[in-house]
């Protein structure tokens, strides 16, 4: 027989239990301290993210506030960067790969209600998907990805979108919900935003 934990992790239909609010409460007195560090801390917030995620790169930094369920279904990949107001719903696995940035207030969902009224109501149950992010991503500010989605390689997300289904790599999407907007060109090599190009020592640096 599984435990309720076990059926979270697994994706399964699962009640909450005093197990399960025991763990987020561990978590949360790791967040009561992380979002109450001084800013030049670096060394104490960066031991706090250790010890609340299954795993993290050797460059990484979040800044506060911040909020995330369980923690041990967190994984992060090297030169992670997290603006202000992340969170992390992590009923179920979230996996983050290299050179990610994240902008203000994302909200990674993994976990989810049966959207029938009655079952919800009656049951209680509730269940998770895993969310996956590829590497060299950069998600805009204000963006929900939901539960379930995948994010290719070197993809941008721009501001304010919500994610609720799986998006290619390199490509440029947006929206609510969320899609495709064009692959990335020769136009994104030679300018930075809009009209402006980037500079010759940034072309060079890439040249190197």
């Amino acid at each position: 027989m599984k435990t309720e934990l076990e059926k979270m992790i697994a994706g399964e239909m699962y009640h909450q239990t005093p197990e399960l609010l025991e763990v987020r409460f561990k978590t949360r007195d790791l967040l009561y301290e992380y979002n109450r560090c001084h800013p030049r801390d670096i060394a104490t917030r960066s031991r706090l993210l250790k010890e609340m995620f299954h795993s993290v790169g050797e460059k990484y930094f979040i800044e506060l506030p911040f909020h995330v369920d369980y923690g041990f279904n967190v994984t992060i990949g090297e030169n992670f960067f997290a603006n202000n107001n992340l969170t992390l719903l992590d009923v179920c696995p979230i996996t983050i790969g290299d050179d990610v940035l994240l902008a203000p207030n994302v909200g990674i969902y993994t976990a989810g209600h049966a959207l029938d009224p009655q079952l919800r109501k009656v049951t209680g149950g509730e269940f998770g998907q895993p969310v996956v992010i590829g590497n060299n991503v950069w998600v805009g500010a204000n963006v929900s990805i939901l539960p379930g989605v995948t994010i290719g390689d070197d993809t941008v997300i721009g501001a304010g979108s919500v994610v609720t289904k799986d998006i290619p790599a390199g490509v440029l999407a947006a929206g609510n919900p969320c899609r495709v907007i064009r692959d990335f060109d020769q136009r994104d090599r030679e300018t930075y935003y809009r009209d402006l190009a980037i500079p010759q020592a940034y072309l060079d640096q890439l040249a190197d």
